[in-house]
């Protein structure tokens, strides 16, 4: 088992794009807000090494109105499988603003979704706010379990 994952980031799993633009949709016309984490790719069954974004993370207590979505920073978790940060704008100008740049430090990719959240309507952003090529991979992901038992576990329990 390895411990670190490739610094690679492969690109975005087509569920997990599809989801970000449903919640900038209903977030409309205030701006959403999400956080980005990856899975390595060998577990998705990829035959490459790197990183595939798999979850868009709604935090809790988060602020939003139509020119600016806020983060309570101490609900952000600080995981290892952190890999960047999606918002929208509302006005549908795909480019970051000088604030967004001020949040552009953690993670490797930032992705803006414009109105009217399209399939199109995204670019992704390096820290440093340049655009960067993010690869939508139209993947299997595997269905997180978060409770490891059923309902006949519970059924049987109660007997």
């Amino acid at each position: 088992m390895r411990l670190f994952r490739s610094g690679t980031l492969l690109g975005i799993a087509s569920e997990a794009l599809d989801f970000a633009l449903e919640a900038s949709e209903d977030a409309h016309p205030n701006e959403y807000m999400g956080f980005l984490r990856g899975e390595d790719a060998r577990k998705l069954g990829l035959d490459r090494d790197g990183t595939v974004i798999t979850d868009v993370l709604v935090i809790p207590g988060t602020e939003s109105n139509p020119v600016s979505a806020t983060v309570q920073t101490s609900m952000v978790p600080n995981d290892v499988r952190a890999a960047g940060s999606v918002h929208s704008h509302p006005n549908g100008v795909l480019r970051p603003s000088d604030a967004d740049l001020a949040t552009f430090g953690k993670g490797k990719v930032h992705i803006i979704i414009g109105y009217p959240y399209g399939r199109n309507d995204w670019r992704a952003f390096d820290r440093q706010g340049e655009p960067t090529e993010l690869e939508v991979l139209d993947i299997d992901l595997p269905e997180e379990q978060f409770f490891d038992f059923t309902q006949e576990d519970i059924d049987e329990e109660l007997r």
